[in-house]
């Protein structure tokens, strides 16, 4: 057996290592911590830094503590702390105390940052240069060093208080003159850096902004911590849009791939959501019960109560996505909200008119065809759908585009309850001004 799995482990070290990684998300934990534990040192280190690599937290605990302690050690600092952001509380204790000093200490420094900072994505693998070098001297200095560095993007040159100066890409440091002071190199201004406590999607704006490889993060005093690099923000995005997605569908984020979830755990991520929705739709049937002698006398209102009420939804659901992702992407400010509802007000309003218009005709065309007769009182009724459907979308959008708004300014996450309340939101009040107009409209004759 053991032989079998040592040439299973040859196989997938001469596999590029998002190949191999792909390979070991598809066997269980069980079988794939004995592949990695016989696999070739280097090999097993690329494939734990591959941040596609599912249940790494597992994987190392599965391994005896001779291996993984090594494999931690060997890892970029970054990758280390995903993984011990996971693993089990005890078994991390343990395999804390046991790594090297300098690695300990580092860990413990990135562990202290929130996942979703830059301090939380940052690594502190990068190359520093003093003032006084040469660009011979910076060159060197990476020549000699790059083999122990996750990245090589840029050189940070920073003084003896380790306070950052300038930041120099590589490019420029290859095609500068190796005897010019390394002072001259490069346009000479301000790096673009963040703060430690910064969001993640910050960082991402400015590497998107500006076409930035790698950002610094600095302390309050200059100092620089470490860099976060355009892989890391890439990683970050994909688990934050990611997250996002599913938060929008009305349930907790997985913070896991969807296989690698328990079934247990799939059903309280998904739950308790539903619960509350179930819960806030009895609204619509204490809704539909207020409106219960409406209903007996004018039974043709019931056909379109799902078209009324799936267009509110719907027209709710886009303005929120839309300012959603305003926000996130700080195209929008909690004070731009009246802008945003001067905006959402015509364009429901207009939206709504298209509906109308089509819902009108399409109870003219079922009429006159002679696909349904809707009573004597048809074009009231007519009417009555067309000018509802104005009404409840230009309402949704109103509602959509604000609800982010009140979310975020109470604390709360506008991914995470957005779409659930909005849907609550309009269903209710769909019928409300469905119902009330109908009542205007059809006064006299079928009310």
């Amino acid at each position: 057996m053991t032989l079998v799995q040592t040439s299973e482990a040859v196989d997938l070290a001469a596999q590029h290592p998002a190949d191999a990684v792909e390979a070991l998300n598809e066997m269980a934990p069980e079988k794939a911590a004995p592949l990695l534990a016989s696999m070739d040192f280097r090999a097993a280190v690329a494939i734990l830094d591959q941040p596609g690599l599912e249940r790494a937290s597992k994987l190392i605990a599965a391994l005896p503590t001779a291996k993984s302690v090594p494999l931690l050690a060997g890892m970029a600092a970054d990758r280390r702390t995903e993984i011990f952001r996971e693993i089990d509380r005890d078994k991390g204790a343990t395999l804390l105390a046991l790594l090297p000093p300098g690695s300990r200490s580092e860990l413990e420094h990135l562990l202290s940052y929130a996942p979703d900072s830059a301090g939380g994505i940052m690594t502190t693998e990068f190359f520093r240069a003093r003032p006084e070098w040469t660009v011979a001297q910076g060159l060197e200095a990476i020549r000699t060093g790059s083999a122990a560095m996750e990245t090589v993007y840029s050189l940070y040159i920073v003084d003896s208080e380790g306070v950052l100066i300038r930041a120099i890409s590589l490019r420029e440091l290859v095609t500068a003159d190796r005897q010019s002071p390394i002072l001259s190199v490069g346009k000479g201004r301000k790096p673009f850096s963040v703060t430690a406590d910064a969001p993640r999607e910050k960082v991402a704006r400015l590497i998107s902004k500006y076409d930035l490889s790698a950002v610094p993060v600095l302390d309050g005093s200059g100092k620089i911590l470490g860099i976060v690099t355009v892989d890391d923000v890439i990683d970050a995005i994909i688990d934050t849009d990611t997250e996002d997605a599913q938060k929008l569908g009305g349930m907790e984020a997985l913070g896991a791939p969807y296989m690698a979830m328990s079934f247990l755990a799939m059903i309280k991520k998904r739950a308790g959501w539903l619960c509350v929705l179930f819960l806030s739709e009895m609204l619509t049937a204490s809704a539909m019960q207020h409106f219960e002698s409406e209903l007996e006398r004018a039974v043709v209102l019931t056909l379109f109560i799902p078209l009324i009420m799936s267009s509110g939804g719907n027209s709710g659901s886009q303005a929120t996505s839309l300012i959603i992702r305003a926000l996130a992407l700080d195209e929008l400010k909690l004070s731009d909200w009246w802008r945003v509802a001067l905006r959402e007000v015509p364009s429901g309003l207009v939206l709504g008119s298209i509906l109308g218009v089509i819902g009108f005709t399409r109870i003219v065309l079922w009429q006159k065809l002679g696909i349904f007769d809707y009573g004597e009182h048809w074009v009231l009724v007519a009417l009555t759908v067309g000018a509802a459907l104005v009404g409840i979308v230009t309402f949704g959008s109103f509602a959509g585009s604000m609800l982010p708004f009140i979310l975020q300014r109470l604390k709360f996450d506008p991914a995470s309850a957005s779409a659930p309340f909005v849907a609550t939101l309009v269903d209710v009040t769909g019928l409300v001004i469905y119902f009330s107009i109908a009542m205007v409209i059809l006064r006299g004759t079928l009310l």
